[in-house]
């Protein structure tokens, strides 16, 4: 059977196709629209502008399923929409407009989804999950194959571009204010478990005590973020893995006042040309959560929130 699948997310709306028989999914094809709906939020409210412009790229991804007759259509929303003080307003507008049922998925949901996804793919029995999306990051400690804590934090991308950064490349001191605002909340995050519920509420797992050698990245920031370190570090293309301690330094390469060699214009260009603008600010968040962690290795899965969705609630695994 066919399946469209649309994530409305902070960073990117993207739309994949899958064929899902029994218990197997396979990914057919995948359009995506890096539009940053995260920075269309003022004063924590979506703007007219964020909602005409999802709605405008929906239509362009109904209008691909309905010329092939697929009926089967689930979409969901994350941090930008989440978060919205006109959440609900905008939902609705925007499922007015499209005819599509868009469902809100919270925090937990997404962190659930996230694990159930990059855990079928990884086979990882324990370990430390992290997505870095526009607006939030999940992170998900889980062992013996079931999650021992999960969180959502306010740490995104596209968030802290709008924020913090003045140019498409932010510099060096916009990126140590991220730096700044990252190991915060960081610093804080037990209460934002707390704030969501713990999973296992008799469990004595303390996201502050705990220590990680090995992250488990999913999503665009550790995708892109892992595409820009291969050819950095002439690393082969089935290279999955990041060194975490090379973080910093690419950072800094890559900063807005440094005068950047036309050779390094162009790596960046190849490497990550539609994440300009939120590439550093992805991978500060990304060496601000090692740092608290102790990683010194970041592991790409490409499999995630979408198809934690699928397994949950399609399938029903």
């Amino acid at each position: 059977m066919l399946h469209g699948i649309i994530d409305i997310g902070s960073s990117t709306v993207r739309m994949a196709v899958y064929d899902i028989r029994g218990g197997d999914i396979e990914m057919l094809l995948k359009k995506k629209h890096v539009v940053g709906l995260a920075a269309y939020v003022k004063d924590g409210v979506m703007t007219q502008a964020g909602i005409d412009k999802a709605v405008e790229i929906l239509k362009e991804f109904t209008g691909f399923l309905q010329c092939f007759h697929i009926t089967r259509v689930a979409a969901f929303t994350t941090a930008a929409l989440r978060n919205a003080k006109n959440s609900r307003e905008a939902v609705a507008e925007i499922e007015r407009r499209t005819g599509l049922a868009i469902r809100v998925i919270t925090g937990d949901e997404e962190a659930t989804f996230d694990f159930i996804g990059a855990t079928h793919a990884f086979g990882h029995e324990d370990g430390l999950l992290v997505d870095i999306g526009g607006g939030s990051t999940e992170l998900v400690a889980f062992a013996g194959g079931k999650i021992l804590q999960k969180v959502s934090l306010p740490l995104g991308a596209t968030d802290f571009h709008a924020r913090f950064s003045d140019d498409v490349l932010p510099t060096l001191a916009e990126c140590r204010r991220m730096e700044e605002e990252a190991g915060r909340i960081l610093a804080d995050i037990d209460r934002y478990v707390t704030d969501a519920k713990k999973t296992a509420p008799e469990s004595t797992v303390s996201f502050n005590t705990l220590h990680a050698d090995a992250l488990a990245g999913i999503g665009g920031t550790f995708k892109s973020g892992l595409a820009l370190y291969n050819a950095v570090y002439d690393m082969p293309a089935e290279n999955l893995t990041i060194d975490a301690r090379a973080l910093p330094e690419l950072i800094r390469r890559f900063t807005s006042d440094r005068d950047l060699p036309q050779d390094d214009v162009i790596l960046l260009m190849r490497a990550v040309p539609d994440r300009l603008p939120t590439i550093l600010p992805g991978l500060t968040i990304a060496h601000v959560v090692c740092r608290h962690f102790g990683a010194t290795r970041i592991t790409y899965s490409d499999s995630g929130v979408r198809e934690g969705y699928i397994y949950s609630e399609i399938i029903g695994e």
